[in-house]
């Protein structure tokens, strides 16, 4: 199975992201609303289609990626029944298989944090994605939302400790760097409901935490009881000068095609050596030559009212050329995907035969 763990560092929330590496069908899990498009370039880098994008509950601290994902990449949205979340595609309940391609998770009720927390459990019963039910060496607060200390050592006990000692526990946070754990680590050492640790004594810990409320809470839940959605429907992100994708690297880009067609909208920045300019790979009608290691110094040169598309030979240093341009003042700026060597591949004209 695909399998990669991506971490948004304002909210610490970890996105999980499987796939099938049959059919390449795929679910993300617990995406964040500011991270979509990271992480829907490596959707697209790993040539994935998206078939559910799940929630483990209505989150607080973070705004949910999940309607972005729908209208982006046509998954459907997944969350508890017991959420009671509006615009969602698919409520689930306790016991329900969703699959992608040949793999599959089941989803377990693990209420506690929230009165509406799913955790989610591959086939084979090897991975669980716990949300805010069980955490590494922790568990989720438990007072708002509905949440009851009560309730989530029952969730703990009966829906995540009962997976084999094996199974790799994957959090929807961690603050301090933590990545993974297993049932039986967390059977021994959580300090909260692990070693022989009784009901009292973990409802007495979770009822003492006097934790202050999460800064985004009053934007973000009423938010995401809307499955994220904005309330303008608004898609972030939007460029307009041009069809710019942004590649998983946070490098944007541009088709060569796309560019073939537009050249005299644009300002075009071939960042090679005076040698290749004028080499094999000849150049693009239009462009200007500032070689790399020149551009720092010459930014003056290259005008504002055009947006910018650097160019070299493989695309490489020019995504080079991007950063520094993007840190400079050039917000419409982009890299030529696959530069001069994917230029000629599609047949695309040059200077000799233009």
């Amino acid at each position: 199975m695909i399998f990669r763990q991506l971490f948004d560092i304002e909210s610490s929330t970890y996105t999980y992201l499987l796939g099938c590496e049959n059919t390449h069908e795929a679910i993300v899990i617990d995406p964040v609303f500011e991270q979509h498009a990271r992480d829907s370039a490596l959707i697209r880098e790993l040539g994935l289609k998206l078939r559910y994008a799940l929630d483990t509950h209505v989150h607080a601290d973070h705004v949910t990626g999940a309607w972005l994902m729908s209208q982006t990449l046509g998954a459907q949205s997944v969350i508890a029944e017991h959420a009671r979340v509006t615009g969602t595609d698919v409520n689930v309940s306790d016991g329900d298989v969703l699959g992608f391609g040949n793999c599959s998770v089941t989803v377990r009720a693990t209420p506690g944090h929230t009165d509406g927390c799913l955790t989610y459990v591959t086939r084979d019963q090897d991975m669980a994605f716990t949300g805010d039910c069980l955490l590494i060496r922790g568990a989720g607060r438990t007072d708002f939302q509905a949440g009851n200390a009560h309730q989530m050592w029952q969730s703990i006990q009966e829906q995540i400790f009962t997976l084999p000692d094996t199974c790799l526990l994957y959090p929807g946070h961690d603050y301090s760097g933590r990545t993974v754990s297993t049932v039986k680590e967390e059977k021994a050492f959580n300090p909260r409901i692990g070693g022989e640790a009784l009901e009292e004594d973990f409802v007495g810990y979770m009822n003492n935490l006097a934790l202050p409320h999460p800064r985004l809470i009053d934007i973000a839940v009423p938010a995401n009881l809307r499955s994220g959605r904005p309330k303008d429907d608004r898609l972030p992100g939007t460029i307009e000068w041009g069809p710019v994708m942004v590649n998983f690297a946070g490098i944007p880009e541009v088709a060569p095609d796309w560019v073939a067609r537009h050249r005299g909208d644009l300002y075009l920045l071939d960042v090679r050596s005076r040698g290749e300019f004028e080499g094999q790979l000849e150049h693009i009608e239009s462009a200007v030559l500032i070689p790399l290691d020149e551009l720092r110094e010459r930014l003056e040169e290259i005008p504002t009212d055009k947006p910018v598309v650097a160019v070299c030979q493989s695309g490489k240093r020019s995504a080079m050329a991007t950063q520094i341009l993007q840190s400079s003042g050039y917000p419409e700026s982009a890299n030529l995907a696959g530069g001069m060597i994917q230029w000629h591949r599609l047949g695309l004209p040059c200077n000799a035969h233009s």
